[in-house]
């Protein structure tokens, strides 16, 4: 039976946020304590980053996972419509990022995104080729954002409940014990082992909200099970800011399951921040919840090498800060477009992947 082994409260690091977010975790019984202490460490790394005084509740265990699999992470989310939350993204601007996020936003009661793979798609059942989705169904009306991330806007979510999860929580999060980790980073990591802190403060991050309902369509659309596009109330926040040069032309999100281009964009699809992966089935093979993978690009790459040390970047900031938290130490956006170009084409990792599951 999974008991309460521990539950620990993490406040923000000296020198950090003014305001920060509070982790209360709570441990399944045989969670080793360097595992609890690693999960902390990486809570801490969020809070002196992160201006936002709210509680986030994650539950952690450390267990067998499947081959392969580092680690994985299930969110607690909840719908709001799409006018309350792009009034609280509004009612939350603190930067120029935020600033110009916003301004990209659709106006009204309902957004249009470009689809493809629907049963009820124009160029016939399952077709990849996309389209303009805009008829106004609850897809087109409503966004899923993560519990942890409704509370950073103020939209005080309904008490979560996940499988697996120690009473109400807003992340249900799993290390595997196949593998070896180091779980203190600051002397380097070993050449045979993982960044335990890292994969922790990665797993934390799909728990605040980056996360993308792409892999529940490309999951999704596989002969012969299709659906009409009405099915698919998976629309993250982060997914509103996500474009490929074609739904740029078209002025509206990208949320296609295929290999084309897909990235973070803060005006529009007009300028491009940084890479989305796009997807296990019909994409490149990596969920759509991440960055492209081997491009170095953050935290919240799909996949962690031997000896790797992983860090928050100012990409996974950026995008942290358009879906609702507050960043205070974002530099300006000059500076963030030459630090994201210069972490582009450094070259490829070996080794596991890390899921994420919604």
């Amino acid at each position: 039976m999974k008991t309460l082994l521990s539950a620990l409260t993490l406040a923000a690091a000296t020198g950090g946020a003014a305001a920060a977010p509070t982790f209360a975790f709570s441990f399944i019984a045989g969670t080793p304590l360097q595992a609890q202490q690693g999960f902390t460490d990486a809570a801490a790394r969020w809070s002196a980053l992160l201006d936002d005084d709210v509680t986030i509740h994650l539950t952690v265990g450390f267990n067998p996972l499947d081959p392969g699999i580092l680690g994985q992470a299930r969110s607690a989310q909840q719908l709001y419509s799409y006018d309350t939350f792009r009034t609280a993204l509004a009612a939350d601007v603190a930067s120029d990022y935020d600033t110009r996020a916003v301004g990209s936003l659709a106006g009204g009661s309902t957004f249009g995104m470009l689809l493809n793979r629907t049963a009820n798609s124009p160029s016939g059942p399952g077709s990849a080729t996309p389209f303009v989705d805009h008829d106004g169904d609850a897809n087109n009306a409503v966004v899923r954002i993560a519990t942890a991330q409704a509370k950073a806007l103020g939209l005080a979510p309904a008490r979560q409940t996940l499988t697996g999860c120690l009473g109400p929580c807003d992340g249900f999060i799993q290390f595997s014990s196949h593998y070896q980790f180091d779980f203190d980073p600051h002397d380097g990591i070993s050449a045979d082992a993982f960044d335990f802190v890292g994969v922790a403060a990665h797993e934390i991050g799909h728990s605040l909200g980056f996360i993308s309902g792409v892999d529940v369509l490309d999951f999704n659309s596989s002969a012969p099970d299709f659906f009409d596009d009405s099915a698919f109330t998976y629309v993250s926040g982060l997914d509103l800011f996500r474009y490929s040069m074609q739904s740029h032309a078209a002025g509206v999100p990208d949320w296609t399951a295929d290999e084309r281009a897909k990235y973070l964009s803060l005006d529009g699809g007009l300028t491009a921040v940084a890479p989305f992966s796009t997807g296990i089935v019909h994409g490149d093979g990596r969920q759509a919840s991440h960055w492209r993978d081997d491009l170095f690009i953050g935290l919240m790459d799909p996949t962690a090498g031997l000896g790797e040390l992983l860090d928050i970047t100012q990409n996974d900031l950026v995008a942290m800060d358009v879906i609702g938290w507050d960043v205070p130490a974002v530099p300006e956006p000059g500076t963030a477009a030459m630090l994201a170009g210069g972490l582009l084409l450094v070259g490829q990792r070996r080794g596991l992947f890390r899921k994420s599951t919604k």
